[in-house]
């Protein structure tokens, strides 16, 4: 069992909890992620290991609630136990100093950036991210993004806050002007699509992180398979991060969609099951 230390609403939808999970803590690297599972009938949740605290043996999540198993995460408080916090999976990121790199993160995508663009910068690279959300009231963890950055490009959507517009464009116009030896794109499929048909016409090793739909998290099942230069991969053992440029992202966007029926049923049951108590 693992204890919530540290709840924190972001905006609407999106929290962050500190959770015990001192294994873990001490293991991660950046670009890995866990599952959780709340309960002994509960679902299987991937999530990105946004930073841990090695000391106290704490690891930190943030997560948006889009479904029966994220919302009923989101109800449980401070001193609550989540029955299983499994990690770290994946392979981490590549992590050392290539010189210019930059992090492009959107929506809550820019939790799981912001651990990869920390641990650039403290290889001695040259950090320069570029963080977007739909509006201001969404957008999360500009200071923290600020903190790990050399430079910190925002954009909004509705343009709401700093620049309306959308993160691959800011990046289209960085690269008229310098030349980056990595980029790293994390967020919707859609977003990372563009950013990686952005950066190709300029040669620059694109790495994005997929979010594809998982179970197990260990290879086993093969419900996060995506295509990557024409063969398969699992997201979950072979990634998450992949040479953008060779993801098949809309095969990625379909896979995506399966079950949206079953999720929003699903979802409706459980806000009918919450007004009866």
């Amino acid at each position: 069992m693992h204890r919530i230390v540290y709840k924190k609403q972001l905006s609407e939808n999106v929290k962050l909890f500190d959770v015990e999970a001192p294994l873990v803590a001490k293991k991660f690297k950046a670009g890995q992620f866990l599952i959780v599972k709340i309960d002994e009938k509960g679902e299987r949740i991937p999530l990105t290991i946004v930073d841990t605290d090695k000391e106290n043996g704490t690891i930190r999540i943030i997560f948006q609630e889009v479904g029966k198993s994220t919302k009923k995460l989101g109800l449980l408080n401070v001193g609550d136990m989540i029955q299983d916090v499994i990690g770290p999976l994946g392979k981490p990121a590549e992590i050392k100093k290539f010189g210019k790199v930059v992090c492009v993160g959107g929506g809550v995508g820019i939790a799981c950036v912001y651990p990869q663009a920390k641990a650039f910068k403290e290889a001695g690279n040259e950090v320069i991210s570029i963080i977007g959300a739909r509006t201001k009231e969404i957008l999360i963890l500009e200071e923290e993004m600020r903190n790990v950055s050399d430079r910190l490009y925002i954009t909004t959507d509705d343009g709401s806050y700093v620049r309306k517009g959308f993160v691959p464009d800011v990046l289209k116009e960085l690269l008229e002007k310098e030349k980056f030896d990595r980029v790293i794109t994390i967020g919707p499929a859609i977003m990372m699509m563009v950013t990686a048909r952005v950066t190709k016409p300029y040669n620059v090793k694109t790495i994005a992180s997929l979010n594809s739909i998982m179970v197990d998290g260990t290879g086993m099942c093969g419900a996060c398979r995506v295509s990557v230069g024409g063969e398969t991969k699992f997201a979950c053992v072979d990634g998450p991060d992949f040479d953008a440029h060779l993801v098949d992202f809309e095969l990625l966007m379909e896979r995506q969609r399966i079950y949206l029926e079953e999720e929003r049923k699903a979802m409706e049951l459980f806000e009918e099951e919450c007004k009866c108590r």
